[in-house]
Parts: structure tokens; sequence; C-alpha cells
């Protein structure tokens, strides 16, 4: 069933002063003052940005820019702790949702994931989105996690239990990855196929041979957005990033603000490894980088890190706390990481190696297979 669709000119961007916001979102969400905040986290073509205010008799209010329709997360913390809720086992009072140039009203007796939204079209059109493709995997989780935590003490200790929740998680994953792509195909002129069609490739492995030819059938304006660009990047990245191909470059700042360049490390092997400082896997294989790096770095071996972290004060302090030694970049856009794209990286970590002539020798090496093959390239 076809829903409504958002107006395409909505996706157009266009320039606005910096004293004209676009949008607007009060609420009003029981009797909260200080020290409970609220925290909006939002990005819009390419740009993103993050806000936080107060509780006054359990009233605020954001305004702000944006290009077009926003994704973004919003945070509610009685303590005024943005990343305890974030982070707290998935259950925090955390919310993830997309909105418009509009004006918008958000109200609740008791939590914000409990609120109702009025005045935004985009909002409703998502939740719609929702409802036919079934829950977003992080609600999901906090919905699992919320039973659990409600269950009995005899209940918390019984691994039937537990493995319960887990089919029924898996259950429901299962069903939002066969639907999105239906819904991708059935509403060409919606944003959400779009969003359908990104989601189906980063978080359900669809090949680019499933999702180009519906990627060829949304409307133009959705092809040619910011997103809609970046994601036609990744359904290519897989021809650009094959075994024997030159290895795209890049150029991002490190931790100081240089500008490093890929292609300033031509005539050594490089290890391209994409992580981020909240990846527990990538932290987990920081260990043996470091070992290999130094028994090959005066080899002409080389790792340059480029992370797809947003958060620059999380990505240096973990570049310390795991004693990484050589280069580091990243652009700060997260997810949305202009690198990442190009390379087609749906989750992290992954990696490329690069031969000294600037060709792709090695892709997804980790622990002893990339161990064995930089012996074999390079114990001469």
């Amino acid at each position: 069933m076809k829903i409504k669709l958002i107006i395409i000119a909505a996706l157009a961007p266009f320039v606005v002063g910096a004293q004209t916001p676009n949008f607007t979102i009060t609420g009003k969400i029981g009797n909260l003052n200080a020290p409970a905040k609220i925290y909006i986290d939002y990005s819009s073509e390419g740009k993103g940005k993050s806000d936080s205010a107060t509780f006054v008799n359990g009233t605020f209010k954001f305004t702000g820019n944006i290009a077009g329709i926003a994704s973004s997360r919003m945070t509610l913390s009685r303590e005024g702790i943005r990343d305890k809720e974030i982070y707290a086992t998935g259950t925090g009072d955390v919310i993830y949702m997309n909105f418009g140039q509009e004006n918008i009203h958000i109200s609740s007796a008791d939590s914000l994931y409990n609120a109702k939204w009025t005045g935004s079209k985009v909002y409703n059109e998502m939740k719609a989105f929702e409802k036919e493709v079934g829950p977003t995997v992080m609600t999901v989780h906090h919905n699992a996690n919320v039973q659990l935590k409600r269950a009995t003490p005899e209940q918390q200790k019984d691994t039937a239990y537990f493995k319960i929740l887990d089919k029924q998680v898996k259950a429901l994953r299962v069903s939002r990855g066969q639907k999105m792509l239906l819904f991708a195909k059935n509403n060409p002129g919606s944003y959400f196929a779009l969003q359908a069609l990104s989601e189906s490739v980063s978080g359900y492995g669809v090949k680019a041979d499933v999702a180009l030819p519906l990627f060829s059938k949304l409307s133009e304006p959705l092809r040619l957005s910011y997103t809609g660009q970046g994601l036609y990047k990744i359904l290519n990245a897989s021809t650009v990033t094959a075994l024997g191909s030159k290895a795209p470059d890049f150029t991002q700042k490190d931790v100081n603000g240089k500008l490093v360049s890929l292609s300033d490390f031509k005539g050594k092997y490089v290890l391209v490894e994409f992580w981020a400082s909240w990846c527990s896997p990538c932290r987990a294989e920081s260990p043996n980088l470091l070992k290999q790096y130094a028994v090959y770095k005066d080899k002409g071996f080389e790792i340059l890190g480029v992370s797809v972290d947003h958060d620059k004060a999380k990505w240096i302090e973990a570049i310390k706390k795991d004693g990484l030694t050589w280069p580091q970049v990243s652009d700060l856009k997260g997810w949305e990481s202009d690198a990442r794209k190009v390379y087609g990286i749906s989750g992290v970590p992954a990696n490329f190696l690069i031969a000294p002539d600037g060709k792709i020798v090695g892709s997804h090496l980790m622990g002893e297979g990339l161990n064995k093959k930089l012996a074999e390239l390079l114990n001469n």
C-alpha cells in the first residue's frame, strides 16, 4: 500500500540567513526543571549540529536551519548527562526521528520516548513508513531491553527466556529487511524509499545488483540529493574498490587539523583502516595492529586510520588510550564520512591494503589474515 508522499521540493537545498530559523521544535514533558536537559543531534544534506535546552516547568524549545529533511536523535536526561542516556544499555530516554522545515510540538506526561508529535508531516510519514516495514533496530532493541528490565528475577536468570527475546528481536529485524525493498519499489517518490534502500545496503548487506535497479527508479530529486548521491557512491564502490583497482584518493584532517591525503603515502604498502572510538571490535583489533606496525613500519608499511566518529574529543581519547601511533584522519561527519561512502563501507572495522603503486591488493583483513598477508608481501 502506498502512503502519502512528502512534497519533494522539501528536499531541495536553499540558502537562508543565519538569523532566520526554518524549523522550530517546542515541547512539554511533565513538569521537569533543571538539572534535567534535553539534547538534539541532527543532520541534513551533510551538515550536522548539536544543541541542548534546559527545562522550565517541563517546557523547552529548539530552533535552527536545515537544507532538507533532517535525521536526528533526541535525548532526555533528568540528570543533565547526555551520554549516560545514550549508552544506558538500550533503555535510555532516547528517540530517533526525521523532521522537516516545520513548526513542531511534542508533549508527554512522563518521558520523551512516549511523547506525541504534532505539526510535522515528515514525522507522520516516518511513522507510516515504520508501520509498513516494522520498527527500527533501535526501537526493537529498546523495547526488548525494557521488557528484560521488567522481567521477574527468575526470568532474568532463565536462559530460555533470553532465547525467546533474542528470537523475537531477530524475527523483527528480518521482517523489516524484507519489507524495506518492497517499500522502495512501491514508493519511488518518498524520502523514506531512499532511506529504506540506504538501510538495506548498510544494515542488511543488500548487494548493488539488487539495490541499483530500485535506486534508478527513485524520483530524480531523491537520486540527486546529498543522501542519494552518497548511496550511489556506495552502490558503485564494489567496482571502485575491487582487488587490482586503483585506490580512490581522499583527503581529511588529522587530529591537529592538518590535511592528509592517501596519496601522501605513495610508494608504501598502506593499510587504510576504517574504525571508530565507539566500535568495540575496532578497538579489539588495535593490539594486533600495534604489533604488525612495530614489525613492518621500517619495511615500507604504513597504516592510515580513518575514523567515522563525529565527536573529536572521543576520537582523540581513543587514539591515546589505545596507544595508536600511526597517522589518523577524520572529517568528523560520523557515518556520513565521505571516505566511507567512496569505499562503500557498510560497517566497521573494515580496511583496504594498498600497494606502493596505489592498487588495492587486499581488503577486510583482520587478525591472522592480516598478519599472513603482510608477511607474504613484506618478509623479503
